[in-house]
C-alpha cells in the first residue's frame, strides 16, 4: 500500500516559481511518480512522471523547460518545481503513482495524493 501527501501550493504571480513535494510512505521504490493538475471545469491532465528509480523523465509539453520533477530517495518524497509559471498554470495540482512504467493517463494511476491548489496571478 502506498499513501501520498502534496504540499506547497500557493498563490504566486506570473513569473515565479513554486516547488510542490509528495512525501510517499509504502514501498514506493518501485514505483512511477506522476504529478497531474486539474482546473475548474477541464479534465485531470499529464503533467510529469519517472519511474522512482530510473533516469528517464517525461514532461507535457505546456510545461517542458519550465517545471522539473525529482525525487529524494532518502526522504521519500517526489518534487515538481515548477519555474516560470504562467496564469494558465492555475490547477489543483495531484502526485500519483503506479507500477511497471511510466504512462500518461490518469486512470492508470492507483495512489493519490489529496492534491494542493496552485494559484498564478497575472
Amino acid at each position: 500500500q502506498v499513501q501520498l501527501v502534496e504540499s506547497g501550493g500557493g498563490l504566486v504571480q506570473a513569473g515565479g516559481s513554486l516547488r510542490l513535494s509528495c512525501a510517499a510512505s509504502g514501498r514506493i521504490r518501485s514505483y512511477v511518480m506522476g504529478w497531474f493538475r486539474q482546473a475548474p471545469g477541464k479534465e485531470r491532465e499529464f503533467v510529469a512522471a519517472k519511474s522512482w528509480n530510473g533516469p528517464n523523465k517525461y514532461y507535457a509539453d505546456s510545461v517542458k523547460g519550465r517545471f522539473t520533477i525529482s525525487r529524494d530517495t532518502a526522504k521519500n518524497t517526489a518534487y515538481l518545481q515548477m519555474d516560470s509559471l504562467k496564469p494558465e498554470d492555475t490547477a489543483v495540482y495531484y502526485c500519483a503513482a503506479k507500477t511497471t512504467y511510466v504512462t500518461y493517463n490518469p486512470g492508470d494511476y492507483n495512489y493519490w495524493g489529496q492534491g494542493t491548489q496552485v494559484t498564478v496571478s497575472s
